[in-house]
């Protein structure tokens, strides 16, 4: 499946790019780059890791998320994404006890309107509270 989805987004498939599409077919929840740089340990190095996900956010495979420390978290975009043009208006969620980040799909974000002079590129919600595991 990796594999098809690289090639539908115009990528060459690379055993690197495979390992790391997969690391995010099997979470649920979203990762950052030193969540895969510790899965991978050695075999693939930082810079390698860095540029496959800004590409994979540029061609629509994946989408950031911004959480309350600062950092960015990745996860799967929904068929919906395209290069260049992500369609994420829904809201993120962060556990305060496991401290995962999850996609919350069936949630928007509401429509809003900016004065005159802004330019909306991009918005992000993250909700925080206790997720239904660890109730």
């Amino acid at each position: 499946m990796s594999n098809d989805i690289l090639k539908n987004t115009g990528l060459r498939v690379t055993e690197t790019r495979q390992v790391i599409l997969e690391r995010f077919q099997e979470k649920t929840a979203a990762i950052s780059q030193s969540d895969i740089e510790g899965e991978l340990g050695e075999n693939i190095d930082r810079v390698t890791v860095y540029r496959t996900l800004k590409t994979f956010v540029e061609k629509g495979i994946i989408h950031k998320i911004l959480d309350d420390k600062g950092g960015i978290k990745y996860a799967l975009c929904k068929e919906q994404c395209h290069p260049g043009h992500h369609h994420h208006d829904h809201l993120h969620f962060k556990c305060s006890v496991c401290l995962q980040t999850t996609c919350l799909e069936k949630n928007f974000i509401p429509e809003i309107s900016l004065p005159a002079g802004y330019l909306k590129q991009e918005v992000n919600i993250l909700v925080q509270g206790v997720c239904p595991n660890c109730k």
